[in-house]
């Protein structure tokens, strides 16, 4: 018997648990994509098994959720990455639709800046008011400390 061993092949499917692991997500959240047809596990006996396939469909469903696309979204996206076909067309509306996204986050963005600056005026007036209030506070700690000594 010779000293050396052979390496294990590479695992060709997962189960569950080590995707949930990998992308630190729940199993739960692994069947909600199942559900929404984003994944489509095959069966050994009564366990979900994946493939590299699987793994990369859900490594791009989590991009897309990142990114802040809808789950129809992210499946045209995943679904335009396995086509076979001219994909041109397909990336003509995917690129429509980060378009569209892109302009409603500068939107946000731009709504977020407007609140940030609303707060800070807001801020700087409510120190105001309470320097204020405690320049005017002031005065009668003074003299009631000098009622106490005399």
């Amino acid at each position: 018997m010779s000293a050396r061993r052979k390496a294990a092949p590479a695992a060709t499917t997962l189960t569950i648990t080590e995707l949930a692991q990998e992308f630190d997500i729940t199993p739960r959240a692994i069947r909600f994509y199942e559900d929404v047809g984003l994944l489509t596990p095959g069966r050994q006996g009564r366990n979900r098994v994946y493939t590299h396939r699987d793994r990369t469909r859900l490594k791009l469903t989590l991009r897309g959720k990142r990114l802040g696309l809808t789950l129809q979204e992210i499946k045209q996206l995943v679904d335009m990455y396995e086509s076979p076909d001219d994909t041109a067309p397909q990336l003509k509306a995917f690129l429509g639709v980060l378009q569209s996204h892109r302009l409603q986050l500068e939107q946000q963005r731009k709504d977020l800046e407007v609140t940030l600056a609303e707060i800070a005026q807001h801020e700087a007036r409510c120190r105001d008011l309470l320097g204020a209030a405690v320049r005017r506070a002031a005065p009668r700690r003074s003299r009631s400390k000098a009622a106490l000594a005399a």
